[in-house]
């Protein structure tokens, strides 16, 4: 069951999302559902269009099914989402 705590070893893809924070400031406040993921952009299906947005320049707002919100520095989420699904992360 994906959590806040264990969020970035999930797959993302199917989240309803938003951008909180980007070095591209047109960037900023885009929201929709992750449509895809891979090693350095997610890609955000707002309405009838796609979005790409790097992840090392953004920090995000998740949506949980649980009905809680999650912020996550999108560095975090910087690599394939193949391995970072698989991989141990440290506390």
């Amino acid at each position: 069951m994906i959590t806040a705590q264990n969020v970035c070893r999930h797959e993302l893809i199917g989240l309803p999302i938003r951008v909180h924070a980007s070095s591209n400031p047109t960037q900023t406040g885009i929201s929709g559902v992750v449509c895809g993921e891979s090693r350095q952009m997610i890609e955000i299906c707002a309405g009838d269009r796609t979005l790409r947005v790097a992840k090392k320049c953004a920090t995000f707002d998740l949506h949980l099914p649980d009905d809680t919100h999650v912020r996550v520095d999108g560095s975090v989420l910087v690599m394939r989402p193949e391995r970072r699904i698989s991989m141990r992360i440290r506390n």
